[in-house]
């Protein structure tokens, strides 16, 4: 017997791990820890990333549960431990925080051996198509001149920032806590799935993307944190190709868009997978502003939206059948065919 879902979700982490290795080989630099001393060394950081995953649910529902009577807490937590924190579950969340770290590392490091591995830029051709698409004019121009550069600036910034805290919190809510363990690999197969084609396409059409390419189109913008993030990713891959800097990554890469492609796998998940009406809107509205966001600073062009648009799309869909679902014909909801340990079982 065997384990679709499994040797997907490994075998993409696996590859990406070797893809990484690999081409730090040929190039001669060592794999960087792309989050340098948060949460100490490298090697002590899966550890705590999976221990913080088990006591974050058992710690504040044990608080709750026994209303802080200690002669209540050591029941409450060993139920929930019994019934919660099966061994699928624990597998579960070994495997889909472990799978979604290396994948999350190794895309790091390469999207900084890019400029090292590829040294022809597409900007030039993806601008024009910009300009074609929105007959003439340049779509950060007409986003300025539509929402202002002010307030609205400070909002998106805002949106789009909010990408970096919430992708290791959703996939920690989906491993944790989805009702159902399939939907839990679906939604970190899908992750690893999409973060792992998205560095495929860095390198199929590297781009430095519109705001470092095309400066003047954004000088009236509000100074944002968007902006200070924008100007250390610039100083940073400054360090990495000039300054022959080895202990730190360079983050500039443009096509795909995995701002677009990872907030709209987010919703689809949310709508496939959630009952809350308003988590489904929020989600969705998250993934259009942040398209907007991607725009209106300079961080992609149209065809790296779409681009990311597209893997999302495609990663959900493989996740989804590799982990048992099964889509109805109106496509707006998925029916697990799996429970418990089931996920799915096929014969060799």
């Amino acid at each position: 017997m065997y384990r679709r879902a499994y040797v997907l979700l490994v075998g993409t982490a696996a590859a990406m791990g070797l893809w990484a290795v690999v081409t730090a080989l040929i190039l001669g630099r060592p794999l960087v820890d792309p989050e340098g001393s948060f949460l100490g060394p490298s090697w002590l950081r899966l550890p705590l990333l999976l221990g913080g995953a088990v006591l974050v649910d058992l710690i504040p529902r044990t608080l709750w549960k026994s209303r802080l009577r200690p002669s209540a807490m050591k029941p409450v937590f060993m139920q929930r431990l019994r019934t919660h924190w099966t061994k699928d579950r624990l597998l579960l969340v070994f495997l889909g925080i472990g799978c979604f770290y290396v994948t999350y590392v190794c895309y790091r490091n390469l999207k900084s051996f890019l400029p090292f591995m590829q040294d022809n830029m597409y900007d030039r051709e993806l601008h024009l198509l910009d300009r074609a698409l929105f007959f003439g004019h340049d779509p950060a121009i007409v986003l300025h001149d539509l929402l202002g550069t002010n307030v609205a600036a400070w909002f998106l910034s805002y949106i789009y920032l909010w990408f970096l805290p919430l992708v290791p919190i959703a996939v920690t809510v989906w491993v944790v806590w989805s009702r159902n363990l399939s939907y839990g690999y679906w939604f970190v197969t899908a992750q690893c799935l999409a973060w792992s084609l998205g560095t495929i396409s860095y390198y199929a059409l590297p781009t430095l993307g519109p705001g470092l390419e095309y400066v003047s189109l954004y000088s009236d913008l509000a100074y944002t944190p968007t902006t200070s993030l924008m100007d250390s990713l610039v100083n940073s891959r400054q360090g990495v190709i000039l300054g022959g800097l080895t202990g730190q990554v360079q983050s500039v890469a443009g096509f795909a868009s995995l701002h677009c492609g990872i907030t709209l796998l987010m919703a689809l998940m949310v709508q496939y997978t959630l009952r809350l009406r308003w988590v489904k809107i929020l989600f969705w509205a998250n993934f259009a502003i942040t398209v907007v966001a991607t725009l209106y600073f300079g961080w992609h062009y149209v065809a790296d939206d779409i681009a990311g648009i597209t893997l999302a799309l495609f990663s959900f869909y493989v996740a989804g059948l590799a982990t048992g679902q099964r889509f109805d014909h109106s496509g707006l909801t998925s029916h697990p065919t799996t429970t418990g340990s089931r996920i799915p079982v096929g014969k060799d």
